[in-house]
């Protein structure tokens, strides 16, 4: 039996940035999600830190947030009551924060996002077989050019040889008259 999201899957998806080489959710769109404080959602996280090492948390440098807010034309109002830069979460780190938000509806959401990271990989994997399998015929017909173009360098070589005959050498009895 399919569970109703409590959310769209396009809105969870389109909070899921790329930084730092890894897709990652920020911490108030994440509070948003769970229908809490920002300020609430990283005191629980900075009470329970010890369960977010690097890899599974880390907060944005000045520079990844000016470069975020570039790449996405937030208006300075946006940025009002910002007084710390945002916690970025990584799947793992999505999947620990249910353990440190003790509510019925983080542990739905969090669900959700997992079953998305998920679905993105699994996108993502697939485009990579897809991928390959081009990248296999492209090889092919690579190959298949610099055939042709052997046979017909050997089909001009022939030509070539069939327009200007050998002298051949005679055949029969030689005199001397000649």
């Amino acid at each position: 039996m399919e569970e109703k999201a409590l959310i769209p899957d396009e809105i969870v998806m389109n909070q899921i940035y790329y930084i730092r080489g890894q897709k990652v959710m920020l911490d108030r769109d994440l509070a948003k999600l769970y229908q809490v404080e920002t300020k609430v959602l990283k005191q629980s996280v900075k009470r329970n830190i010890a369960r977010f090492p690097e890899d599974f948390m880390f907060e944005m440098s000045k520079e990844e947030f000016q470069i975020w807010r570039s790449q996405f034309v937030t208006s300075k109002s946006d940025q009002q009551g910002l007084r710390y830069m945002p916690f970025c979460f990584t799947e793992q780190g999505v999947a620990m924060l249910s353990s440190v938000l003790n509510s019925e509806r983080a542990i739905n959401v969090n669900i959700q996002i997992i079953r998305i990271f998920t679905k993105l990989r699994k996108m993502l994997f697939d485009n990579t077989d897809l991928r390959l399998e081009v990248e296999k015929i492209k090889s092919k017909l690579d190959n298949q050019d610099k055939n042709m173009e052997i046979v017909f360098r050997y089909l001009d070589e022939l030509l070539e040889k069939k327009n200007e005959p050998k002298p051949r050498k005679r055949i029969g009895y030689k005199s001397d008259d000649l």
